[in-house]
């Protein structure tokens, strides 16, 4: 089973002929003490095009010292990592692979360098005698694990590496590192020792930049430099071109699937909030293929798209269940406790344990499947080339602005058609069909901020107030399914279904609440002179 340490540390680069310094006195140390010599041996892995290191990630199998075994180390912040660990095997353990498929796909870890380190450990203890702090000074030793590389095949360095120990004050690192610097230390060019092995032995010259890396997407078919026919020297040939439509929409669709990259760890790992951002950014990004066609061909975008509502379905699952489980908490804390009648809590609680054990398991399934790693593997080859149409060329603002205003208008119709519907589960469907487009052009005028600035952010504001009004609507509609779910399960048990009702009655008092309150809300943000600062 994996164990998890947050490891938080500075590395200094030092000379064979630098010592080290008293540190009693810097920040809250009082004493240092020596916890001796260990020497360790580690092999570590990754793809042959070092998929891994070009997103700072390590995977290490390490004999020798008191932690031996199998670590994964996942950026968290500078200077923080999370290091997962497994017991020592042969092969990479199935749990740490399974955290970097996103990162590797199809392609195996193999070993790519070996580092054999001496190290020498001090602790720096507080005046009461608490470890505040681990200080190793380390003798490294990198060789190449059988690829041949442009630069030598064994390299040696020495360096210093302090690490917070209980979670401490990371002031201490700033007070320390001053002290060691003063003494001739400098602090690491390298995030890592294995990043400093690639760099000294040539390793890294031959990675490939991460898919969808490229500064400038390609040029649309018979476009010129900066879009359209290509023109001759003339008047103000000589001016900055602004961004393309092809550059804005690209950028929003990187930074989409990086999150997407990025928080499947997390996912698998179950940290806190984790499915949820995820879920949003594959909403995000089918929501700007849809909304900019005239920059990213519909054909090639369509099947991904579809595949994307797949993963946010599956992912969903679990979210939904979290948020709806929230609500219902909520709502029972605040009726009077004389009106609680019957085990209500303890049902509530069950019913969403039962849930969670599921979905839970579901998510993993989804995240190992073969479907959803060829999703992956399209939104990589998406971002190598990808599909543009013959406007991506033109300036941004246009194109950008045109979007938005199609999806607001888009919007317009379904709020419009919603509020003429007849109370009941037909305005609640169509209620629920303009929060979708409520979303979508939200998200649309996300992208287009670095094209339209202010009035984009301004606008994606005063839409997102409108998503949250029709959001809390349909949570309610959601919830009533569920208490009614809970008073069906409650009355064949034999229990009182008086608490569910009354908190049935309260989620149909909040949905009129927000009915009424949505034409206000509305006319505010359909004013003409909003969209009017678009088109500016």
């Amino acid at each position: 089973m994996a164990d998890t340490v947050r490891e938080i540390e500075r590395k200094y680069e030092v000379d064979d002929d630098v010592r080290l310094p008293d540190l009693a006195g810097a920040g809250r140390v009082a004493t240092v003490g020596k916890a001796g010599a260990e020497e360790l041996d580690a092999l570590y892995y990754d793809t042959p095009d070092q998929r891994l290191a070009a997103a700072r990630i390590t995977l290490r199998r390490r004999t020798g010292g008191k932690d031996a075994g199998w670590h994964l180390k996942l950026p968290v912040a500078p200077g923080v990592r999370d290091e997962v660990r497994a017991p020592l095997s042969e092969e990479p353990p199935p749990e740490l692979t399974a955290l970097v498929r996103s990162r590797v796909l199809d392609r195996e870890p193999v070993p790519l360098v070996r580092l054999r380190t001496r190290r020498t450990v001090r602790v720096l203890k507080d005046a009461a005698g608490a470890p505040l702090a681990e200080l190793a000074v380390d003798e490294v030793r990198a060789r190449r694990a059988g690829k041949a590389g442009p630069g030598p095949a064994e390299v040696r360095w020495r360096e210093i590496e302090v690490e917070l120990l209980g979670g401490g004050d990371a002031a201490l690192l700033d007070e320390v590192g001053r002290a060691l610097v003063a003494a001739g230390a400098r602090p690491a060019v390298a995030e890592s020792k294995l990043a400093r092995a690639l760099a000294e032995t040539g390793l890294d010259r031959d990675r490939p930049a991460p898919p969808g890396a490229r500064s400038h997407p390609p040029r649309p078919r018979g476009a010129g430099k900066h879009g359209g026919k290509a023109k001759g020297k003339g008047k103000g040939a000589g001016k900055k071109a602004g961004p393309t439509a092809a550059d804005v929409v690209l950028r929003y669709v990187r930074e989409q699937v990086r999150v997407i990259v990025e928080l499947d760890p997390a996912v698998r790992r179950d940290l806190p909030d984790s499915v949820h951002r995820m879920r949003v950014a594959t909403r995000r990004l089918r929501s700007v293929f849809r909304s900019y066609t005239a920059v990213l061909d519909r054909a090639v975008t369509l099947p991904i798209g579809l595949e994307l509502q797949w993963l946010a379905a599956e992912l969903g699952i679990d979210r939904d269940r979290e948020v709806l489980t929230g609500r219902l908490q909520g709502a029972l804390a605040e009726v009077p406790r004389p009106l609680r009648l019957g085990p209500v809590s303890a049902r509530l609680r069950i019913w969403s344990e039962r849930r969670r054990a599921g979905s839970r398991q579901e998510v993993l399934a989804v995240l190992d499947g073969p479907r959803y790693l060829a999703l992956l593997t399209s939104l990589h080859a998406l971002l190598e080339a990808p599909p543009l149409r013959p406007a991506a060329g033109r300036p941004a603002p246009g194109i950008t602005a045109a979007a938005v205003l199609k999806d607001y208008r888009r919007l317009a119709r379904r709020v419009e058609a919603a509020l003429a519907a007849p109370a009941g589960r037909e305005r609640d469907e169509a209620l629920h069909g303009a929060r979708k487009a409520a979303k979508r052009a939200r998200y649309a005028a996300e992208a287009a901020r670095p094209a339209l600035g202010g009035p984009a952010k301004a606008f994606a504001r005063r839409i997102k107030r409108v998503q949250q009004l029709l959001g809390d609507h349909q949570d309610s509609v959601v919830a009533r399914g569920a208490l009614r779910e809970l008073a069906t399960q409650a009355h064949q048990a034999g229990e009182g279904g008086f608490t569910f009702g009354l908190l049935y009655g309260r989620e149909e008092s909040r949905a009129a609440d927000r009915e009424r309150e949505l034409p206000g809300l509305w006319r505010k943000v359909s004013r003409r002179k909003h969209r009017d600062a678009l088109r500016a």
